[in-house]
């Protein structure tokens, strides 16, 4: 028999996660715009973290908005917005390897770099750029992640993620990297900070068993798997032994929560 879920304590907000949640590829899923107007009309407070580092929360925002979400830049919060904040907090003047199209959102790059930042760089992930960075991590250089998910879901299947490319200079370099966006505990807690309240009043949603999930309920937080997005076959049987719930949708979560 499977385990049932432990049950759900007040909320206060939501942090949900977005790709495979509100949208897949170029298009909203079904009934996602509807479950965050409801949100919205019954004054849920919530905000979109998301481990994406290949774009702007400015872009993020207008994507949003085109599909019908009713988003705007500052509920968003992505590891690069946060970035800033811890390099100068460790002394750290980054070398930048993520997408071109992140860039307004990161530090500057510096002209003597003492570490990487290091995203979801895509197509960018060069023979080259990799070996500028490991030469920088082997000199004694800090390695910053913006994320290490493993792979996500495009539009034509699944695609990888930074974690692979922080996984390789974590090896090559013998450094451990130091993790900004999901599954840190600080990010999670920085965002339901942002909320004004505290983690255990925060539900995090998400597609991502391993980032979203098993993240969230160590920062503290409570959790839900959805079946879109990345969900795979055994995600929920593991999600709900972990004591989160699990629901075929954003949607359907949403209606259960509210009802």
């Amino acid at each position: 028999m499977a385990p049932e879920p432990k049950p759900l304590g007040k909320i206060g907000g939501l942090l949900l996660d977005v790709g495979g949640v509100l949208y897949q590829g170029s298009e909203a899923l079904p009934g996602a715009v509807e479950a965050v107007r409801r949100l919205r009309e019954r004054k849920m407070r919530f905000r979109l973290l998301t481990n994406t580092t290949r774009t702007t929360r400015a872009g993020l925002a207008k994507r949003l908005a085109e599909m019908g979400f009713e988003v705007s830049e500052g509920d968003i919060v992505t590891p690069a917005s946060l970035a800033a904040s811890v390099l100068e907090r460790d002394g750290a003047r980054a070398h930048l390897l993520v997408h071109p199209d992140l860039l307004p959102d990161c530090p500057p790059e510096a002209a003597e770099p003492n570490a990487v930042l290091i995203g979801d760089a895509g197509e960018h992930f060069t023979f080259e750029r990799m070996n500028r960075a490991f030469r920088i991590l082997i000199e004694g250089g800090r390695l910053y992640a913006l994320g290490r998910n493993r792979f996500f879901r495009a539009a034509d299947g699944f695609e990888l993620d930074a974690g692979p490319f922080v996984a390789a200079l974590e090896y090559a370099a013998e450094v451990e990297a130091t993790l900004i966006g999901k599954p840190a505990r600080d990010f999670f807690r920085t965002a339901a900070a942002e909320m004004g309240l505290a983690p255990e009043n925060v539900l995090m949603a998400g597609d991502d068993f391993e980032s979203d999930v098993e993240g969230a309920l160590a920062a503290g937080l409570q959790a839900a798997l959805v079946k879109t997005g990345k969900y795979r076959d055994g995600d929920g049987l593991k999600a709900k032994r972990g004591g989160a719930h699990v629901a075929a949708s954003l949607d359907e979560f949403v209606d259960e929560l509210l009802a």
